[in-house]
This record gives C-alpha cells, structure tokens and sequence, in this order.
C-alpha cells in the first residue's frame, strides 16, 4: 500500500475515531467482548460449572437452583436481551461507519472522474497538435463533465424512499 493510501486510510479512520462519545466506546468494548472468543470460553465454562454444582456432582457445595433450573432460565433470558441490544447498536455503529465511508469513496470518485475528463481533454489537444485529427463521438462524449445533479436525480428516481 502506498503512503498516500496509508495516510488516507488513518485520516478516515481518526476521523471516525473522533466522532465517538465515551458512551460509544464503552458500548464498542463492550461489544467486542461479547463477540469474542475468549467470552465465549468463559460462558460455557459458566454454564458447564452451573449445571455441575446445581446437578449436585460438586460434593463441596450445596445445589441452589434444582432442575429444571428456573434461576438459569431467568439469567438467560436477561442476558439474551443484553446480547441483542449490544448486537443493535453495533450494527447502528456499522452503519454509521459505512455511510462515511460510502461518502469518502463518491467524493474520490468524483474527484477521479474530473481528473479522467481532463486527461482525455489533453491528450485529444495532443492528437490534434500531432495532426491526428480523428473524429470519435465516443471520445467527445467522455470528455463531458460529469453533472453530479443529473445524477442524483437518475439514483432518486430508481430508488424511491
């Protein structure tokens, strides 16, 4: 990757970086926790330590929650509404990074269209200098500058709200 693209790709990033409240940080911690593979361990081995003390194969400790484990039940349930409302906004978060960064890559777009537009536009000036004067309606097509609202208008067209 070149330094160019390296420092893009931070600048994009930091900024992303930036836009975050604590809340959103803490919420993106705790999201990646509950996403990994080390939570996971400690969940089944949770469960796996639950089932043996309350299944009373744990001599050392007395059984709290007999089956069929209403107690379990109950702290599942609750930590599966904590689990989905992690999942709905990191999703929300994802979102949020993708418009950005959909926006960053129209705007290079763009960019890179108008620099297109221009190299045609010399290199015809080149070819006429060079006294090749050779008529192409596609090139003369291409050489026209991209109406960015003529655009917008087709993309609102074909996808109504």
């Amino acid at each position: 990757m070149s330094m160019a693209k390296r420092v893009k790709k931070v600048e994009i990033r930091s900024s992303l970086e930036i836009q975050q409240s604590r809340i959103d940080r803490t919420t993106i911690a705790i999201a990646d926790f509950f996403g990994s593979l080390t939570f996971l361990s400690l969940a089944l081995l949770a469960l796996i330590i639950y089932l043996l003390w309350n299944l009373n194969y744990l001599p050392v400790v007395q059984p709290f929650d007999p089956y069929p484990f209403s107690g379990l039940d109950s702290v599942l349930a609750i930590f599966a509404v904590i689990l989905s409302i992690c999942v709905l906004i990191s999703q929300n978060r994802q979102r949020k990074v993708e418009k950005v960064r959909e926006q960053v890559e129209f705007e290079i777009n763009v960019r890179a269209e108008t620099e297109i537009t221009k190299i045609l536009t010399l290199l015809h000036e080149i070819q006429k200098k060079m006294g090749i004067d050779k008529s192409d309606p596609e090139l003369e097509r291409m050489k026209e500058a991209t109406d960015l609202e003529q655009l917008h208008r087709h993309i609102d067209e074909n996808n109504p709200k």
